[in-house]
């Protein structure tokens, strides 16, 4: 199946199916979306008006058998930056539209009725649903309903209503293998997606195998690509701690961003650490190691359950963990956790809310 570009006007709501730019082929992620953005972007539109674009990517790998392929880039003008801003995340999406055939899907102008829409993306095109269930929803509501709508397998990117309100601290969130939640995070690029009125963009289930000129070639470097990931010492020992491993290794370099980045050693460092978070995980039955998309070799994410041991957060990340920890001077994971949890389902990401 040869990749298409998949291109939305909001303004007249119609969609089309384009030929790929020859200059675009062998660009993927954020290489292909900052690089959309700076051809089709006038670059003093405002961030969230009819002339600024969303452009959401798979990587140049993604729904091939190769290791770690499943990120997803989201790229537009940040209304919280004013430049090009690319910010990506795992999920179920990348793999879903790479097997469908779409390069990169293009997200132009602004609707001119007060409605909020849906996008079901197939690789026959894309279709606008005019949507009035799930507007106001948090992002769980959104991927279970939407389960329920399009069926379990089904690949979801979603914004909260933080993006419905277009704040600028909004993410767009990206359902993960197990129904739950992973984010686009930084820029505020929920807002642009927020401000075009999409509220959700379904992406259907598919089998679809993407083409390989030479199989059996790609299939032996995929192989020894994953085990060098495998074998390596930092991917091992994300694999353990997750990326909260970083939180004592840069508390002892000073670098740990603590009491609004007035210090860079934070007191409590030990109780929200990564082997602090691991023990916990481990004593109530939660998952240490969780992959964030199908194929990811290294499993730094992890399920991480609360005193009642039911599930609280999971992709429980450093960054997350000093913005609500360290910089805000909180030491109780489980505080922090909630809090995640929130964030998450109203689509905000942690560190723009959290350092503001």
């Amino acid at each position: 199946m040869a990749d298409k570009i998949f291109r939305v006007n909001m303004s007249d709501l119609s969609a089309s199916v384009e030929e790929v730019p020859s200059g675009w082929m062998g660009l993927g992620g954020r290489g292909l979306t900052s690089t959309v953005v700076a051809a089709e972007v006038e670059p003093t539109c405002h961030p969230l008006g009819a002339g600024n674009k969303l452009v959401i990517a798979p990587g140049l790998l993604s729904g091939t058998q190769a290791a770690n392929s499943g990120r997803l880039s989201c790229g537009a003008k940040s209304p919280l930056t004013g430049t090009i801003k690319e910010a990506n995340s795992g999920g179920t999406s990348a793999q879903m539209l790479a097997k469908h055939g779409v390069k990169a899907l293009i997200i132009e102008g602004l609707p001119q009725a007060d409605k909020w829409y849906g996008l079901q993306v197939s690789a026959k095109g894309v279709t606008i649903l005019e949507e009035t269930e799930l507007v106001g929803c948090g992002n769980y509501e959104v991927v279970e309903k939407l389960n329920s709508r399009f069926g379990d397998k089904c690949a979801v990117i979603t914004i909260g209503p933080a993006g419905e309100m277009k704040l600028t601290a909004a993410n767009i969130s990206v359902k993960d293998p197990g129904s739950r939640l992973r984010s686009c995070g930084r820029g505020g690029l929920g807002a642009v997606l927020g401000a075009k009125r999409i509220k959700f963009i379904a992406i259907e289930a598919t089998d679809a195998k993407v083409d390989i000129a030479k199989p059996e070639a790609f299939q032996q470097a995929g192989r020894a690509f994953a085990k060098a990931l495998v074998d390596n010492p930092i991917s091992q020992a994300l694999g353990q701690y997750g990326t909260n491993v970083l939180v004592n290794i840069i508390n002892e370099a000073g670098g740990l961003p603590t009491r609004n980045f007035t210090s860079g050693q934070f007191a409590g460092h030990e109780s929200i650490s990564g082997e602090t978070m691991h023990d916990i995980i481990v004593e109530r039955g939660g998952r240490p190691k969780h992959n964030c998309h199908p194929g990811c070799v290294i499993n730094c994410s992890q399920i991480y359950p609360g005193k009642d041991k039911k599930y609280l957060t999971s992709g429980f990340e450093y960054e997350s963990i000093w913005a609500m920890g360290a910089d805000c001077c909180v030491d109780n994971l489980d505080h922090i956790a909630e809090a995640d949890h929130l964030m998450d389902d109203l689509g905000l990401d942690t560190i723009e809310t959290s350092v503001a």
